[in-house]
């Protein structure tokens, strides 16, 4: 079967992922009968053993699941900060270190967030057993994958960072080196870990033996996760943030996540009136409204749980009205703000029954903490690197608690009756490229191809970049260019025509009348399919 960019017409169901592995073992699983959320497991699970620089089962995960019924469940599947993630642990620091023991500091919450999915896809209907949903994850880690163009580029320019947390070496290099693309890399500890899990069940993760053997590596190369934390964590299932605009109702993540922002931006785009795509005003409007969104994000932003009023209040018309004035329609706001890193992969699904899934999973940095642990072969996550070590932050450091993320998957029902899915991986860059997508294929009427293909900008740092200004690639106009520094935007135009610095971002849409599509970027490795 063929993983094209863009594909549509298709009955059964639609997956999207960026890479065609992934998507294959979605499509394959809608092949044998299983529903959108069943497609979205094992893509999941084969995302991992193939794409491990963007993703791993020691990440976390966020899914947005729309019922048939149109009803919309939010999973939140983000690990907590370990018991000995205290500030005193990192008292010779001035800042939590970004690779290593010490960065891998919370646990690991995807195969939480699989667990969880698959009660929803069983209740759904779904009868297809583990072996099935984890089978191509299994015979890719145990047969072997092949390198990709991104994973060679970024292995060789997170060398210096990754080459000594332990395990690294062993699993992700060839004879110490980085490996060229085209080189075939296995996984076998992964591969029996997921076989394990086929029979034991993908509690066994965290409260049976596979989660024994996690806890000893973790103890054996210091990190402050304990066996005790991974047999307290769970998913935890939670109402979605939504908001109406003209076209219909946007939902993404709540908080921990910045799917807050995602949303602040649509809404405050439009109402802001831009009639037409591409143009100065189109550009102009949407980062400005990141900039009103992500000042929202950066001062209230944290874990569930300790938030200090609802997230609701700033998805009010009185509150999106006043920022929408604030906004100058000639002028850009000053910048730059405190960035905020993110590594990742989206990936979306959809079948005939009206089940259509959001989800986005991550192990924050190219390869996360860097630590491979040998026995169960999980490339642990640093994501616990966002916290601070200042008390009075949004988000100190503290046991249980659980980090900032950039990870938010969003869902759109639509007045015209259609349903989008869609997201992006990139860190600062996912709630503009969501924007970018959603207002060309939505409100401009681009086809979802096309609008995902489009020439993209990114305000803000990504990719481990200390660059905070913003960049655009090379396709955009001169004159427009022009325009947005003559308005005061610092403006840097990169040499790629389409750059892995915009991310990689998707879309799948259920039509009223039944038919689905599927579209994925030019600028990943993978594309869509359907049945």
């Amino acid at each position: 079967m063929t993983v094209e960019q863009h594909t549509s017409g298709h009955r059964g169901g639609v997956v999207c992922a960026p890479h065609a592995a992934a998507c294959e073992a979605g499509r394959a699983v809608l092949a044998e009968g299983g529903n959108a959320v069943e497609a979205m497991i094992a893509m999941a699970a084969t995302i991992a053993a193939v794409y491990p620089h963007m993703n791993h089962i020691g990440g976390d995960g966020f899914w947005l699941i729309r019922e048939r019924n149109g009803r919309v469940r939010a999973i939140e599947a983000c690990g907590f900060a370990g018991a000995n993630a205290r500030l005193e642990t990192y008292r010779d620091y001035e800042t939590i270190p970004a690779r290593g023991p010490l960065a891998a500091l919370t646990v690991p919450g995807a195969l939480g967030g699989w667990a969880m999915a698959n009660e929803i896809a069983k209740a759904s209907g779904g009868k297809l057993p583990l072996d099935v949903l984890l089978g191509d994850a299994i015979r890719h880690a145990r047969d072997g994958y092949v390198v990709t163009r991104s994973q060679e580029a970024l292995t060789t320019e997170k060398f210096a960072e990754t080459k000594d947390a332990p395990g690294f070496a062993e699993a992700f290099l060839v004879d110490g080196k980085p490996p060229k693309q085209g080189t075939t890399l296995k996984q076998a500890a992964l591969a029996a870990t997921l076989e394990h899990l086929t029979s034991a069940g993908l509690d066994d993760f965290y409260r049976g033996d596979v989660g024994r053997e996690i806890a000893a590596d973790l103890d054996r190369i210091g990190s402050p996760v304990t066996r005790a934390d991974l047999e307290k964590y769970r998913a935890v299932l939670r109402e979605p943030v939504q908001v109406a605009t003209s076209h219909g109702t946007i939902y993404n993540q709540p908080p921990p996540t910045q799917g807050l922002a995602s949303l602040i931006i649509l809404a405050l785009f439009d109402r802001l009136g831009v009639r037409e795509a591409e143009g100065f005003d189109y550009v102009h409007g949407l980062v400005e409204a990141t900039k009103r969104a992500f000042i929202v994000r950066d001062r209230y932003v944290t874990d569930f749980d300790r938030l200090p009023f609802p997230p609701e209040q700033f998805l009010t018309a009185d509150f999106l009205d006043a920022e929408a004035k604030k906004i100058d329609r000639a002028r850009a706001l000053p910048w730059p703000h405190k960035p905020k890193d993110g590594d990742t992969i989206w990936m979306g699904a959809a079948d005939a029954s009206g089940l259509v899934v959001s989800y986005i999973q991550s192990i924050y940095w190219e390869f996360g903490s860097g630590c491979v642990l040998p026995k169960t072969g999980v490339l642990m996550q640093n994501r616990g690197a966002s916290f601070s070590l200042d008390r009075k932050a949004v988000n100190p450091l503290e046991p249980g608690r659980r980090p900032f993320h950039t990870l938010n998957p969003a869902m759109a029902a639509l007045k015209d009756g259609r349903v989008m899915s869609y997201g992006t991986m990139g860190g600062e860059g996912q709630p503009q490229t969501q924007a970018m997508v959603f207002t060309r294929h939505v409100q401009f009427r681009q086809p979802l191809g096309e609008a995902i293909a489009a020439p993209r900008w990114l305000l803000g740092r990504t990719w481990g970049s200390t660059v905070t200004n913003l960049r655009l690639e090379a396709r955009f106009p001169d004159r427009l260019v022009d325009a947005l520094r003559s308005a005061g935007h610092d403006v840097d135009v990169l040499n790629e025509e389409y750059s892995d610095t915009m991310g990689h971002a998707g879309g799948v849409v259920l039509h009223p009348s039944g038919m689905l599509e599927g579209a994925h970027d030019p600028r990943a490795d993978g594309g869509a399919a359907g049945v």
